[in-house]
């Protein structure tokens, strides 16, 4: 998975993206705190100590404070009053509502989208889910399956449904990882076919196959992960 970045580790690869990237200080730090956190290098519950991030990035105190608000917006960090940032860490009952939430959103999402996506769209989801398919790393997958998600509800213009889809998708990406890890490579066929699924109803623009696939996909997750308590750092 690579180094931890709760107390400000980092690879130098990882520094030298950050240096050069272009933009606000603020809109810097974010896309480096957000990359920790999305690939498991920042866990549920660490804290983000504000001046070890500014100290590591070369940055002052200000554009760390504004990236965490700006992560804080997303679903990737939360603030406890005289505690700090920390990435937020959900019980099972938390996360199970998450899922039913994203079961009811994200069918919404795709149904919009439907419509606008045209054969550009369709074939670079094709191509998403070839490369899924051959692919054999964790952090990978969970790229390319974001991308392929995201990109079928890409045509919805709803902006207030896209930004609740991609914050709940943000406060599940550990449990995501947990999920796949927990089915390995022997299961990548499920989803593979769900999501084969899932592309062929919208390449047919066929909205009541697309909804019922999806929304069938998220609870195959959901009802998985509600078998492992230890997830959750809870017994069973």
């Amino acid at each position: 998975m690579g180094p931890r970045a709760g107390h400000g580790v980092s690879t130098d690869d990882d520094l030298a993206t950050f240096a050069g990237t272009g933009g606000a200080a603020s809109v810097r730090v974010a896309a480096y705190l957000r990359e920790q956190i999305l690939r498991g290098h920042l866990a549920p519950g660490e804290r983000i100590r504000q001046e070890e991030v500014a100290e590591r990035l070369g940055a002052s105190r200000l554009p760390v404070r504004e990236a965490l608000r700006m992560l804080e917006a997303e679903g990737l960090t939360e603030h406890e009053p005289h505690k700090g940032a920390r990435v937020p860490r959900l019980s099972r009952h938390e996360v199970e509502v998450v899922y039913k939430m994203r079961e009811r959103l994200e069918p919404l999402a795709l149904l919009e989208s439907l419509p606008l996506l045209d054969d550009d769209a369709h074939a670079r989801l094709a191509d998403v889910q070839r490369r899924i398919e051959d692919n054999d790393d964790l952090d990978r997958f969970l790229e390319l399956d974001r991308e392929f998600h995201l990109g079928t509800y890409s045509g919805c213009h709803i902006d207030p449904l896209n930004a609740m889809v991609t914050r709940l998708w943000n406060s599940t990406q550990h449990y995501r990882r947990a999920f796949v890890t927990l089915g390995g490579r022997d299961r990548m066929w499920v989803v593979n076919s769900e999501h084969r699924l899932i592309l062929d109803a919208v390449v047919r623009r066929d909205g009541a196959d697309a909804e019922r696939f999806l929304r069938g996909h998220i609870r195959r997750t959901r009802i998985e992960l509600g078998h492992h308590p230890a997830v959750f750092g809870e017994e069973g």
